[in-house]
């Protein structure tokens, strides 16, 4: 894992891109700590901060072909890269390093732009063409790596993060008051949108070419292709057992391929299936000895520790736990929002923030995790909520077939569906919507535009004029209505909080804030495109989530993980900012009516008495906490918002290239 940023065109004179570059990249030593490398020619600037994982002797970014013409910082792991290389050779490449980098510019010597269709792996690239002047930006397929841009001052700005971008760039963080419409509806805005005027983020699957004359093409290399509902049958296989054989195949070619580094590798254990399962896969199949990492918490409803200290005992592996209070979560917070800069509508993040800070702590910097199971095999409630509302919405006046809707959330203690009567309300809303691609999130996001209600006037007035269902859906393929209606769900599902939430703030920017690299083998691209062929009958069974995937980890799991219903990560969120009924200093100081009136974004009346419920404990739904979380993180953006969080800064590996940057105050952990 590592950090990058740079420039095309002439933004400054000769002899100040050296300095310009250093104080980009210095803002992602947390992404980064082992040292940092440049490349600096006629009108580019690259730049790269570098977290050692493969080739720690001769890996140092950016990295060239032979000819010296093509040069590249990359992001991020290409798990195929000894057989990649090996076929290079074979074809008379030869290279300098034993690097996964490398194979990247001899790819494009050979293959040009389709580079990138070689490539297994999770990785934000930019790679820059001296002969012919052009830039080449590209992003992994699922959306792990983020890579964003911006056009100014006569250049093409690219970095990591957007705070690179702002530290070349001073006075233009400006928060986008169409983007947090979209955070505050999505959980996150939809790429290529931003939380930043002027800023954009690369689409995953994507690659953006900009050539010498300054012209751009954005071209789709990878997306999540589903089969037409006609097709979506068992006829791609011979049967489920033969599918169940040959996912069980393809898990362990995932992991494996992902086990791959130089450094040890250690494992996230949630306790559910998904995490498990990953371990069970390690432990069984490979040699790689097994640690594991794991979150508690103080209150039932969250914690999972009795399930996680199941599997250590039915696999006996080294295993350190920690444990967050909700007073952690409250002052962690703001760093974690630096980290993701963006609003934040959850607090989970925070508690793997402080996880990877423990991983990091024991020696390890990559860890696998069982993120993106879900959106793969149907795990969500979401998708079973969907396929009740489905089934309901045939026979709405139906009083019994509303009541399946009383198997789904168990695990929360104010579940929407305990109540028969708001959850006939709460379910019902948006049955309307039935025939879009859209339909399974309309209550997702219904919920979350709550928190409009505690806009200033004149924003609560543009939300109204926006139609985010519509916006949603002008982000989706055509044909998708062709789809059977699990996998629009999934394609949704996909493009809106797991791209956008999930792999980043709870997933990168989380990891990354501790200087840890997360590796998803759930996510490997010929998985996903396997499992995008199976018939969805397969993947929800009932309303039993992920029924394939349960049958190909069942061997290695205890009957209680492999056959437990699914319960989400989450984390306490309201309650965590407060402390015997006090506010935590920072939090009461953000929600002062002056502070609210200073930011011009909130309601002051409104907002003050949304933090007076959230003090008397009152605020229990979703509404209120996503509001209250939302609320508070974009205040906490507004007063810092280039979030200086650099984190330790090591001496880099003596080089020509490398240089080493005095270190800013790191945050404390």
């Amino acid at each position: 894992m590592c950090g990058l940023a740079g420039y095309v065109g002439h933004p400054v004179p000769v002899g100040a891109e050296r300095p310009l570059l250093e104080r980009m990249i210095r803002t992602l030593a947390h992404r980064g700590p082992d040292g940092y490398g440049f490349h600096v020619g006629s009108g580019v600037g690259l730049a790269h901060a570098r977290l050692s994982i493969i080739d720690l002797a001769t890996g140092d970014q950016p990295i060239h072909n032979p000819a010296r013409t093509v040069w590249t910082v990359f992001n991020g792991e290409i798990f195929n890269f000894v057989e990649l290389r090996a076929d290079l050779e074979a074809r008379g490449h030869v290279f300098y390093t034993r690097s996964d980098t490398e194979v990247i510019v001899h790819l494009y010597d050979r293959y040009g732009d389709r580079f990138v269709e070689h490539l297994n792996g999770q990785f934000a690239i930019a790679l820059w063409d001296g002969e012919r002047r052009r830039l080449v930006l590209a992003r992994d397929r699922a959306g792990i790596r983020p890579l964003y841009w911006s056009r100014a001052g006569g250049a093409l700005w690219f970095a990591s993060e957007p705070r690179a971008l702002f530290a070349a760039l001073p006075g233009h963080a400006r928060l986008s008051v169409p983007g947090l419409l979209q955070a505050f509806s999505y959980w996150a805005p939809l790429d290529p949108d931003t939380a930043w005027e002027g800023v954009q983020s690369l689409p995953p699957g994507h690659l953006l070419a900009i050539e010498a004359d300054g012209g751009e093409t954005l071209t789709r290399y990878w997306d999540w292709i589903f089969p037409a509902a006609e097709e979506t049958s068992s006829s791609h296989f011979s049967g489920i057992d033969q599918a169940v054989g040959e996912l069980r195949e393809r898990l362990v070619d995932a992991v494996r391929l992902q086990l791959r580094a130089d450094v040890p590798v250690g494992a996230y254990l949630s306790g559910g299936l998904d995490s498990s399962g990953i371990v069970a896969l390690v432990r069984g199949f490979t040699t790689t000895p097994v640690r594991t990492f794991s979150v508690a918490f103080d209150q039932p409803e969250f914690d999972e520790s009795a399930h996680q200290m199941a599997m250590v005992r039915h696999l006996g592996t080294d295993h350190s736990t920690l444990r967050v209070s909700m007073r952690d979560i409250g002052e962690a917070f703001p760093r974690l929002v630096a980290h993701a800069g963006t609003p934040v509508l959850r607090t989970a993040a925070v508690p793997l923030m402080l996880l990877a800070d423990s991983v990091r702590a024991h020696g390890y910097t990559v860890v696998l995790t069982g993120e993106g199971a879900d959106e793969v095999f149907g795990g969500y409630d979401l998708f079973k909520e969907a396929k009740v509302r489905r089934f309901w919405a045939r026979q709405p006046g139906s009083m019994l077939r509303p009541k399946l809707l009383s198997r789904l959330y168990g695990y929360l203690e104010n579940s929407p569906a305990a109540n028969p009567a708001f959850a006939a309300s709460f379910f019902g809303q948006g049955r309307e919507h039935i025939d879009r691609a859209i339909f399974a999130h309309v209550p997702r996001w219904s919920t979350s535009q709550r928190a409009f209600a505690f806009l200033a006037p004149e924003l609560r007035a543009q939300a109204a004029a926006w139609d985010a269902l519509a916006f949603a859906e002008s982000r989706l393929p055509d044909g998708i209505l062709g789809w059977a209606p699990l996998a629009r769900d999934q394609y949704v599902e996909a493009k809106t909080l797991l791209a956008g939430y999930l792999l980043a703030t709870q997933g990168d920017r989380a990891a990354m804030a501790g200087s840890i690299e997360g590796r998803y083998p759930y996510l490997d691209h010929t998985l996903v495109e396997f499992a995008n062929r199976l018939p969805p009958a397969w993947k929800i069974r009932g309303l039993t989530e992920k029924h394939i995937l349960r049958r190909a980890l069942a061997d290695l799991l205890p009957n209680d993980i492999a056959r437990r219903t699914k319960q989400p990560y989450r984390a306490p969120d309201s309650a965590s900012f407060f402390v015997d009924g006090r506010p935590l200093d920072y939090v009461e100081d953000l929600f002062s009516a002056d502070s609210l009136r200073a930011s011009g974004l909130f309601d002051v009346g409104a907002t003050t008495r949304l933090f007076a419920k959230a003090r008397a404990g009152r605020a229990i739904g979703f509404a209120d906490n996503q509001a209250f979380v939302g609320i508070l993180s974009t205040l906490l953006l507004l007063r810092s918002p280039l979030g200086t969080v650099q984190g330790p800064y090591r001496e880099a590996a003596a080089g020509s290239s490398r240089s080493s940057l005095p270190s800013v105050p790191s945050v404390s952990r």
